[in-house]
């Protein structure tokens, strides 16, 4: 049993430790040696934690969050699973609480080809649309959306 909650603004640290842990490795053929952005994804995650209209929920573990799942009435904004937890299948309960929740959007890097994979497995696909990622180097991202229910 996993057990989700909702994050709180005391867990804005912990939720850039994951980021910056996830993106490390599962991101590093993107970002290649920039450092990561740790005070601009800090400061993300203070608004996304106080926007009303975002549902931040998080899997602890022993050593920090295992998983998060960040999402508004129709788009999954962010989701990451530490890579300790990879294969463990907290992504695809975070995507599913998410669709569960009536969300049918969510954009992803282009060169980000595990979490493609997951969401095409899931039924999402990409709508042709795409725009360039706010962070340096300013990588493509696809816009997907989600035509099946098996996720």
């Amino acid at each position: 049993m996993i057990d989700w909650r909702r994050a709180t603004p005391d867990d804005a640290g912990p939720l850039t430790d994951l980021e910056r842990d996830a993106n490390l490795v599962g991101l590093a053929h993107v970002f290649g040696e920039l450092p990561f952005p740790y005070a601009g994804v800090l400061s993300r995650w203070a608004l996304v934690l106080d926007d009303p209209e975002v549902v931040t929920e998080v899997v602890d573990g022993d050593h920090g969050l295992l998983a998060f799942a960040a999402y508004d009435a129709e788009s999954l904004r962010h989701l990451a699973v530490h890579p300790d937890a990879w294969g463990t299948g907290l992504a695809t309960a975070g995507v599913r609480r998410a669709v569960h929740h009536g969300v049918v959007r969510l954009w992803v890097l282009a060169a980000n080809r595990r979490a493609r994979g997951l969401y095409e497995h899931l039924g999402w696909r990409p709508t042709g649309v795409e725009q360039e990622c706010p962070w340096v180097p300013h990588p493509t991202e696809l816009e997907y959306a989600l035509v099946g229910s098996r996720a």
